[in-house]
Parts: C-alpha cells; structure tokens; sequence
C-alpha cells in the first residue's frame, strides 16, 4: 500500500499533501520524512511483521508514522488519544507491539505504564524532559535524514498492512487484522464512486485512529487531493472558517458534525459553495440531517454510507436517491457482493424481509488478532472452497429494488457518535462503582449522536449513591462516547422467564420516558 504514496510523490512532488494548522508538507516532504522514520525504526530491530502503535492523534505526525511503519514491512496500530491506561496496557500485551510512537503529553500520563510494559522503545514527538534515552527515543531526531538507505523486506499483498482494535460485545477490544490486499481494495472501491480528485482539499476533524478518517487520509494520498487536517471535536466555527480559507471540496462528517455547523452557520450565514461533496458514515442520517446539509452546502452531492471496521464499507446511496430512499443506505460499493440470511442460515429471496447482512469482497478483513473463536463466528466459508465471507451481525432488509436497509444488531452495540460502544464495557464498569448492584445499558435515538446510551442502574441495599456521582466517575474513567447520556435508578432489573434481564422491556422504558423528557445527565 505504500506505493500511494511512492507514486504520488513521483507524480505531485510540490503539491500539498497535509495542512495541519499553520503547517504543511508537500507529497515529496511527506515520502522524505517517512523513508527516514522507517530506516530509523529498522535501526531499532523493526522488521516485517512487527507491530507498531501510533498514539498520536489528528497530526501530521501520525500520517508520516503510518507510512513509515507499511515501509518497514510492519503493522499499524493506530490507537485514539482518549484511550484510557487499561486499554493502552491490554492493545500493548495483546498486539505485542514492539514501539510505539507518542507525544510527551501522553507520555507523561502514562510513562510507568509504558516503562513497565513490553515495549522495547516509545518515539516521543516534542520530547522536552530528562526521560531515559535509551527507552524514549526523540522523534525529531528518528526523522532526521539518515545515512544508512531502507532495506528491502520481501513484502506481499496478502501481508497484514494494519490492525485496528474496535469494542466488541464483551467490552475486550478485538483487533481487526487488515491485509495490504483487503486496504486497497476498499480504497480502490471508495474512489470508484467518490472519484476523489488530485485538485479536491479534504477536510478532517474525524479521529485518524478509526477506519472512516484513516481513510480520508489513504484516499486522498492515493489521488493526488490534499488532506486538510483538524483536530478532533474543535470548535465548528473554526471548521466553518477553516472551509471557506482552504476552499474545501469534500467534508467527510457525521451527524453530530452537521448539526454542530448547522447550528453555528445559523448566526454566521458563511458562503460555502466550495463543497462539491459530503459523505457520511457511522450513524445514520435523518431527513433533519439531510434538509441541514442542502441548506449549508447547496451544491454538495450527499453520499450517505454504511460499514463496519471489518469490511471498511459495505454501501452507498447514490447521491441522486437520497431524497427518493431517504432511509436506505444504498447499494454495494464496488467489487463487493451482499445478501441476507436467516436464522437458519437460509438466503433470504423476499424482500423487505429482516435477516442478518453477509459481505463478499476483497474489503473483508483476515480475521480478528489473537481470537481465533470470534473469527470464526464473524468469517464463515463462501461460495468457492477455502474462502471467507463476513457474517456482520447486523439485522437489515432489502427492498424491491434492492436498496439496503438497516434495522439493528443483533450483538447489542451502540452506535453513538459514529463510534461502536460496547453495553457490556460500560455495565461492567458502573456495576463496580461502590455501591452499585448492577447495571443494564441500552441505546436510544439521539438526534445529534445517532444513539446514546441509557444506564439502568440498580444499587445496593442501603446505599444513596445519586446519577451525578456515578457521572462523575464515568467522566473520570471513560472515554466521551462511553459516557451514558441518561441515568435512570431501578429498585430490581426485570428478567425473562429465563433469568436474563429483560433487554427488549427495558428498551421500550427507554424509549418511553425519553418522551415524557427524563432529564438529561450531562455534565
């Protein structure tokens, strides 16, 4: 995969790759910085295969990082910069990563962690102490130019190019292991229908360390566009501003986003004619959504898109059907195959009949890293001999015409902010809060973050325990989209006949005293 950047390079030396702020590298400056990043990181034993972790967030460090590690034949592991210590700790031991590359403000909150682990190094970007040099390395210093040249490591299509960990419905993180092959090929399918341009800026505010803004930075990489990178969650006045300065072409957003810009521009009625393109993925868009986006971005074509990490992208809606089949979304991307199957594992041949979503394509991962058993309950054999098709657990349908639609998942995760969360995560964590007895979480429809989450909680016999401690801790503990938006106190959880809670009663409770306006937790 790193012949993107290899070839844009060669093609768009002196044309801008990444703005970052008030900083910027062109296609050759990007390719010159990797090279020495990765002949550093051989320096220091990486080889094919290795396992690399970029902890570094919506920077250009992290873009030279990513390409530094594929060019040394290693995986990436790019990982957020909320990730709290018990998640770091676990991605380390499980991955078995060999270095990581941060910042000294994540450094300095986690340095006993880091020391303590298996890592043989950590590059810090910003390195401003006294830290043991031999352990952390200077990044300023890894990306300098080097005298020796970058060895060659045999690698292939079918090597693994990155693992990107994602909750599962145990609250354990599970890797998702991405070939070089399986990257391409999403990336290739991506282009084909979004045709992004080498004249197209890009603009990010999306977190690098999940797949839909991974991608935002490979695709404009592999033609030639200019990523315009933000921080992550800034301000969206600034975003505003910042389309109108770089003349913007395509904003990649989720729901959350556009009604944050929505809002804002409101007071500002800022001309934002430069977006020829939105496109949107990881919680639905509502006809509110949609409305929102003609009225900021009038001649934007909008691309609503559904995935999964395990696939990167499932469909699409052709911008010409979002008004006709606002509630589907779409048809298979390119080079992918998708049908439905019921409980028995039946196709299913009717339509507007729900069954599970299956994927065919060369976008499907390898499987998960370390999980041999949850592979196989995701990877199941396909149509020919020896090969893998996923088993997404996601409920859809399909319609007459063959538009997707979807309906639920049948693991029980929450889509909130475009960002799966796991129930069980967050139900272990405030069931070990002193003084609680057990806690069940459900998802309801939020009209800014897709779903939110919603904590029944049961406490202890004696114990007064109110919401706003148990928020409290949730703050302190979780990251924002782990943190439940509304809190209601049980004295007992119902069961099913079989001694499991109630999850379908407790949902409809959800629901229904989310419209009689049960009051908001937030802080």
């Amino acid at each position: 995969m790193q012949n993107f950047l290899e070839e844009s390079a060669r093609l768009y030396s002196k044309k801008i790759a990444v703005s970052f702020l008030e900083k910027s590298v062109t296609f050759s400056e990007l390719h010159s910085l990797s090279n020495n990043l990765a002949i550093s990181l051989q320096q220091q034993g990486v080889k094919r295969g290795d396992r690399v972790i970029l902890l570094l967030g919506n920077t250009i460090e992290t873009i030279v990082s990513f390409w530094a590690v594929l060019k040394t034949g290693a995986i990436v592991v790019p990982v957020g910069t909320e990730i709290k210590p018990n998640k770091l700790s676990y991605i380390i031991e499980d991955s078995g990563a060999t270095i990581l590359i941060t910042d000294f403000e994540i450094v300095e909150q986690h340095q006993k962690l880091l020391i303590d682990s298996k890592l043989t190094s950590v590059i810090v970007v910003n390195q401003n102490s006294n830290l043991d040099q031999n352990f952390f390395k200077k990044y300023e210093i890894a990306i300098r130019e080097q005298k020796d040249i970058l060895c060659s490591f045999g690698l292939i299509s079918i090597d693994l190019a990155a693992i990107l960990y994602t909750s599962g419905s145990t609250g354990e993180p599970k890797g998702v292991m991405l070939s070089h092959e399986n990257m391409i090929a999403a990336t290739s399918a991506l282009n084909t229908y979004l045709n992004y341009q080498k004249q197209d800026k890009v603009l990010c505010a999306l977190p690098l360390s999940f797949d839909y803004g991974l991608y935002q930075m490979i695709m404009c990489i592999s033609q030639g566009a200019t990523l315009v990178l933000e921080k992550e969650f800034t301000w969206p006045i600034f975003l505003l501003k910042r389309i109108i300065k770089e003349k913007v072409t395509i904003l990649p957003a989720v729901p959350t986003m556009i009604m944050l810009l929505y809002e804002q521009n409101i007071k500002h009625q800022l001309e934002l004619s430069s977006v020829r393109m939105v496109t949107n993925t990881g919680a639905a868009l509502t006809k509110d959504n949609i409305d929102m986006i003609k009225k900021l971005f009038p001649d934007a074509n909008i691309f609503s898109m559904y995935g999964l990490t395990e696939c990167k992208r499932c469909t699409y809606l052709p911008p010409a059907e979002i008004d006709n089949k606002p509630n589907s979304v779409g048809i298979p991307i390119p080079n992918t195959e998708l049908w439905l199957v019921d409980q028995n594992n039946h196709r299913i041949t009717s339509p507007n009949t729900v069954g599970q979503l299956v994927i065919r394509g060369a976008n499907v991962m390898q499987g998960y890293w370390n999980k041999p058993e949850k592979t196989a309950q995701k990877l199941k054999e396909g149509m020919y001999p020896g090969e893998k098709v996923l088993y997404t657990g996601d409920f859809c349908t399909l319609d007459e015409d063959g538009y997707l639609y979807f309906k639920g998942r049948m693991d029980h995760m929450i889509n909130s902010r475009g960002i799966k969360v796991s129930p069980k995560e967050v139900e272990d964590f405030i069931t070990n809060i002193p003084g609680v007895h057990s806690t069940v979480i459900t998802g309801v429809p939020h009209e800014d973050y897709g779903e939110a989450l919603f904590a029944f909680v049961v406490l202890e016999n004696e114990e007064t325990i109110s919401k706003k401690e148990i928020l409290v801790s949730c703050h302190k503990h979780l990251e924002h989209y782990k943190i439940p938006e509304y809190i209601h106190l049980l004295s007992t959880i119902p069961k099913t006949p079989n001694g499991k809670f109630d999850i379908v009663s407790l949902k409809k409770k959800a629901l229904e005293m989310m419209v009689t306006n049960v009051a908001s937790i937030s802080v």
